[in-house]
């Protein structure tokens, strides 16, 4: 099965662990702000749902990340991470 994943969408930045969006939602990517050596884990499922990818430990600058999230998506933050998250909600009908 292949997704023709948007170039725009919704953003959030964060700055801590936090819901991104509690909805089903396509991915597209990341904006690192600034760090010192940050990471971030991104889960599909809430604080407790499946890793997407394991540890994250990004650069500053964009991240293009295309993924379909079924359920909800969520961020944990470790040190210091200022990130944008670029997404697109989804009607599940």
């Amino acid at each position: 099965m292949s997704y023709n994943l948007p170039e725009a969408g919704t953003f959030k930045n964060i700055t801590s662990t936090t819901a991104i969006t509690t909805t089903p939602c396509h991915l597209i990517g990341f904006y690192v702000n600034s760090t010192s050596s940050g990471t971030i884990v991104l889960r599909d499922g809430g604080a407790s749902g499946t890793v997407l990818d394991g540890t994250i430990t990004p650069a500053i600058g964009f991240h293009r990340y295309p993924a379909v999230i079924t359920t909800s998506l969520h961020a944990t933050i470790a040190n210091t991470l200022d990130v944008t998250l670029f997404f697109v909600p989804v009607t599940v009908s």
